[in-house]
């Protein structure tokens, strides 16, 4: 499965339903029909874009979105999230993390209390994790993950970004990086 594939399935699977686990679970029967080394490369594909967006300055703006409420579980699930938005809003943010503010999902969070966000609503897919081990599993009876260790790839489970950090609670420094974002929430 090449990248252009991929992003085909993450981008219909968006346009047939909102639901993330709704996504999930469509994704993963879907995904189960294609050849086992297919399924190995969904996953590669994946552990490839979160890498690209594995940065603290990813996560400041998730942080900002968030209220706060975005600690190591919830910018992996951010994530994942971000790469359900397809390619379009993903290569934006990894470019630039304020191209944010113009995605419409996140705007129609901006200014409500995330109290009262619906469960999906969270700019959160943390499912998306399930995909290709499960397809794998149901395809094969095999487990996805051995493979991968055998293939020598880091199977993650964290976010660990490599770029600087800062104090995501100083309002002038989020403000500096994220002037749309702070306009908003």
């Amino acid at each position: 499965m090449d990248l252009e594939e991929f992003w085909a399935l993450i981008e219909r699977s968006g346009r047939e339903t909102a639901d993330p686990e709704e996504r999930t679970d469509r994704l993963i029967d879907e995904l189960a029909g294609y050849e086992p080394g297919d399924i190995v490369d969904f996953q590669l594909h994946v552990d490839a874009l979160r890498e690209r967006v594995d940065t603290n300055r990813v996560w400041g703006a998730a942080w900002l979105i968030c209220g706060g409420l975005c600690d190591d579980d919830g910018f992996w699930y951010f994530q994942a999230w971000l790469i359900g938005q397809g390619r379009a809003v993903f290569e934006a943010v990894a470019a630039d993390p304020d191209a944010l503010a113009d995605v419409p999902v996140v705007r129609e969070l901006a200014g409500r209390d995330s109290a009262d966000w619906a469960e999906a609503e969270w700019p959160d897919w943390e499912s998306l994790d399930d995909v290709a081990e499960d397809a794998y599993e149901e395809a094969t009876d095999g487990d996805l993950e051995r493979v991968l260790l055998d293939r020598g790839h880091d199977f993650r489970l964290s976010p660990r970004p490599s770029d600087p950090g800062w104090d995501f609670e100083d309002d002038e420094e989020m403000e500096r990086r994220y002037p749309r974002l702070t306009k908003i929430f």
